[in-house]
């Protein structure tokens, strides 16, 4: 009987240290959180992506957010053992609809990753007019800043 108690004692000691051990060696918890948000409407253009999404304000309801292409491309990032600030991930058929998640690491932008469907005949795709210039809007880009 002594040594089935000593044996529980034991176990429930190991069981209550394991993971405040576990917990110091790994640092105490991920760097990284992220943000999810619901796309209105994607748009391809020459030089990145804009998405358009909601912002909860009643006046105004959208906004957008402009993406650089570089952000996607392999280019100096990679030359640099950079980790790219930009990933696109091609939804198939289905339900699911696109959406942008932002990652944040130790509270500063890190990446996005842009959730968007492959078939561009998709309802949540627009088009800008080859007549329209933005090219400005995606100069000096560094993060993403949503407006909530």
């Amino acid at each position: 009987m002594k040594r089935i108690f000593v044996s529980i004692a034991f176990c429930i000691a190991v069981v209550t240290v394991m993971p405040l051990v576990a917990q110091e060696e790994s640092g105490g918890g991920n760097p990284y959180y992220y943000v999810n948000v619901p796309i209105e409407r994607i748009y391809a253009y020459r030089k990145g992506y804009v998405v358009t999404y909601r912002t909860g304000v009643i006046e105004t309801g959208l906004a957008n957010l402009y993406l650089p292409i570089d952000w996607f491309s392999d280019g100096s990032r990679v030359e640099a053992s950079a980790p790219p600030k930009g990933e696109v991930i091609l939804l198939g058929p289905g339900t699911s609809w696109p959406y942008l998640a932002i990652y944040y690491k130790d509270g500063e932008f890190s990446h996005v990753r842009l959730y968007i469907r492959r078939d561009r005949s998709h309802e949540s795709w627009g088009g800008i007019p080859l007549t329209v210039n933005i090219d400005d809007r995606f100069e000096g880009v560094e993060d993403v800043k949503l407006v909530y």
